[in-house]
């Protein structure tokens, strides 16, 4: 599969003496896009390999991996479970009707049993229950899933820099385990205090060449702000890339900050991860009466 790197310019990135590149996850040629495909390809491999016969994960309503399961266990002819994080809410949101159009059945959980879903004896009732269930996690990261990404960067990379959305840590995992050790690996955090999140990658990783920063989640998951929108929007308007608002756009907004404040060093190249998740600014303009770039 081509992975297409582009090359992206600005006068900041002028003055400061440094060349920006993007990978861009989000235009694989394949319907499951983005970081998804490549956490869920090892996985959906192992569940066909072992006959199993439906999967099972978890996420909240407006999960890129919510949908993009919906999208490969449909590719692959696997009935699918999901637990949702919270109330139904009709008419379904964008992601959760794409999600039930592809055969995805839900099962809502309040957040209260939600916290559950890690707890050994929680899925092992879910085994009992749906027997022949491959259960993946939420966000999909699990080993397999980090073994799958480690493959969206190679030792040609010779960026000196790699920066990367953080949710699960399942990507930025990978990433660090294929990077070289001369290479800075940044994470940019989706939510706000990421003790388990450092504590997560820390049993994942090969390599101690990364940093994660939170300084640019405004104020948590999922949170927004008029400034971000407007970001997102710009960016689309002078570069012709889409962001989302969960993930890339706060991770763009904080590498183009740290490069403006001499962060990366002169003459340096920096890597930027673009990890899809498009399709979820739908979901968000529908919420908030909005206008994002999206790719449905």
């Amino acid at each position: 599969m081509k992975i297409i790197t582009q090359q992206i310019f600005d006068t900041c990135f002028d003055e400061k003496k440094v060349k920006v590149y993007m990978r861009r996850l989000d235009l694989i040629s394949n319907p499951v896009s983005g970081n998804k495909y490549f956490k869920l390809k090892k996985n959906i491999e192992y569940a066909l390999k072992s006959k199993f016969k439906s999967i099972i994960t978890f996420g909240g309503a407006y999960s890129n991996h919510i949908h993009a399961t919906s999208i490969i266990a449909k590719q692959n002819n696997l009935k699918c479970l999901a637990f949702i994080r919270g109330e139904e809410r009709l008419p379904l949101n964008p992601t959760l009707d794409d999600a039930v159009k592809n055969g995805m059945e839900i099962i809502y959980l309040s957040r209260e049993e939600y916290r559950k879903i890690n707890d050994k004896d929680y899925l092992n009732h879910l085994n009992t229950k749906y027997e022949n269930s491959y259960i993946i996690p939420e966000g999909g990261t699990n080993l397999l899933a980090i073994q799958g990404t480690e493959s969206i960067i190679n030792p040609d990379d010779k960026y000196e820099y790699i920066c990367c959305p953080i949710g699960t840590g399942g990507t930025i995992s990978g990433i660090i385990n294929s990077s070289n050790h001369n290479q800075k690996i940044i994470g940019f955090s989706a939510i706000k205090g990421v003790k388990k999140l450092k504590d997560d990658i820390i049993l994942n990783v090969n390599k101690n060449n990364w940093v994660i920063n939170e300084d640019y989640c405004q104020g948590g998951y999922a949170k927004i702000s008029k400034e971000l929108i407007n970001f997102i929007n710009d960016f689309y308007k002078t570069k012709n890339i889409p962001l989302d608002c969960i993930y890339t756009g706060k991770m763009m907004m904080g590498v183009l900050d740290l490069i403006k404040k001499n962060k990366f060093s002169k003459g340096s190249n920096i890597l930027i991860i673009h990890t899809g998740g498009i399709q979820g600014n739908r979901g968000i303009n529908k919420r908030y009466d909005l206008n994002l770039p999206h790719n449905f």
